[in-house]
Order: structure tokens, then C-alpha cells, then sequence
């Protein structure tokens, strides 16, 4: 009895994974690398279209309790973007400073007409989303799959690894409505100066497709691609993202940074 019952479990976790799409295996099983924490800081970006700013935002990254991390930002439009599209967020995770998976994540926009709220709930193997749009009845979505991460956990655990050139990182991240495959590719270093400073940096390329209900992967409709810079020290701060969307080029790049405590 007890071996028929598992043969039946083995035959049923058999056809599960044969039913998984390829793609599920490229993904990186590396646990988080030993690179040194991000310390708290104060963060200001400024954001543009076509090398005009159009939005600035701030973000302060915290460590609140030793197994948790905590990142609160906000961002609006300014000057003549803001006279075309008025638009407002708050954004808030938090993460676990251990294993640098996703506790829950929200974000508040605030457009001219109305605001979306969206809450993100995540577990082991589900990321429960909880999404109000306007005066409309709030809906819920549930997403099944192991080690979704946010924004913020893909970062930190990006910047916990060795990052040498021609590395390369896959993970399943789910940003605010829908999850993505993003691939990073560490493509090399150089210098580069902006407002913030001149820093050495490590260059990595970032590509983006949906993950489907059925985990297929579909072509994102509005992002091509993406090059991001992280500060090649201690730190590992982002420094500047360039994107190319249906619209054009896109960046955001550091403006000023405080940190709450001295580098040990």
C-alpha cells in the first residue's frame, strides 16, 4: 500500500514538471551571495523622457528590525510633464533581510481623475495581488508560482551576487499587476558621471517577457529594453537606467544620495 501511494506521488510530481515550460529551468537557483547589506539611505532620482526631466522621486531604504528590510518611495511629474499628465505614487516593501524574498509590497497612484491602489501579498509559491481602481469594487488575483520576488528583493538579491561579466540572472518578478521573466546580463564595467558623481559601474543588460496564465511567455507590449549601471563598490546603489519603450528612450538617474550611517 505504501509503495503504490508512492509510486502515485512520483508520477504525479513527474507530470507537473513535464507539463512546466522550458523556460522554468533557465532560472537562477543561486541563493543570496555574500555581498555586504545595503546600508540605510536617502535616496533622490529624477526621471525623463528623450533627455528632458519630467518626474523626480525620493526613496529611503531602511533596516528596521534585524530580519527585515523596508524601502518607502514617492514620485510625481514636474514642470510641462505635469501640466500634460498629472501623476502621483507612493511605494512601500517589505523584505525579508535574510533570504531576501518578498513579504508584501503597495502602491498608491494618483492620476488626475482618480487613484489605483494595489497591495501585493507574497508567499513561498503564490503572490496574492489586491488591486482597487477608482471607485470600482476591489478585485483580487492570485498568481501560482515558487519564489516570485518584487522590485525591491530583485534588487538586493541582484546586487548580493558576484555580478562578474557575462553573468547571467533570471528570476520571476512581479512588479505591481502582472509577473515578468527578466533576464540580467552583467555585460561589463565603466565609468560613467552623473549628478550624484562619478562612479565606476557595473553594466548590466535587462530584458523583459510576460509570463502568461498558462506560463507562456509573451512579448512585453510597451518595454523593449533596458540598460541599468549599479555602483561598482560597497554600495551597489543604482545609478542610471536607460530604457527603450513604445514611446522612446526613458531614463532615471541618481541625483543625491545621504546615507543614515557612516560605511563600516
Amino acid at each position: 500500500m505504501k509503495f503504490r501511494l508512492a509510486l502515485a506521488i512520483v508520477v504525479i510530481a513527474s507530470g507537473a514538471l513535464a507539463a512546466l515550460p522550458p523556460w522554468v529551468a533557465s532560472l537562477t537557483k543561486s541563493p543570496p551571495g555574500n555581498f555586504a547589506g545595503l546600508r540605510p539611505l536617502q535616496a533622490v532620482y529624477h526621471f525623463g523622457w528623450s533627455g528632458l526631466t519630467a518626474a523626480t522621486g525620493e526613496a529611503h531604504f531602511d533596516h528596521p528590525s534585524p530580519d527585515r528590510f523596508q524601502i518607502d518611495a514617492n514620485g510625481r511629474t514636474v514642470g510641462m510633464a505635469r501640466a500634460l499628465w498629472r501623476y502621483d505614487v507612493a511605494y512601500k516593501a517589505i523584505d525579508n533581510a535574510r533570504t531576501l524574498m518578498p513579504i508584501e509590497s503597495s502602491q498608491d497612484e494618483a492620476f488626475r481623475t482618480k487613484k489605483v491602489s494595489t497591495h501585493l501579498t507574497f508567499g513561498s509559491a503564490s503572490v496574492t495581488r489586491a488591486r482597487t481602481d477608482g471607485n470600482s469594487p476591489q478585485t483580487t488575483k492570485d498568481f501560482v508560482f515558487p519564489r516570485v520576488v518584487s522590485l525591491s528583493s530583485a534588487f538586493l538579491y541582484l546586487r548580493s551576487q558576484p555580478l562578474k561579466e557575462t553573468d547571467i540572472y533570471r528570476v520571476v518578478v512581479y512588479p505591481t499587476t502582472s509577473p515578468y521573466l527578466a533576464t540580467l546580463t552583467v555585460t561589463g564595467r565603466e565609468k560613467i558621471s552623473l549628478p550624484a558623481g562619478t562612479y565606476q559601474a557595473i553594466k548590466l543588460d535587462l530584458q523583459l517577457s510576460r509570463v502568461g496564465k498558462d506560463l507562456d511567455l509573451q512579448p512585453h507590449k510597451k518595454f523593449r529594453k533596458a540598460t541599468v549601471w549599479l555602483s561598482d563598490d560597497a554600495d551597489r546603489l543604482p545609478l542610471r537606467i536607460e530604457a527603450q519603450i513604445f514611446v522612446g528612450s526613458i531614463f532615471a538617474e541618481l541625483q543625491s544620495v545621504k546615507f543614515d550611517q557612516p560605511r563600516p
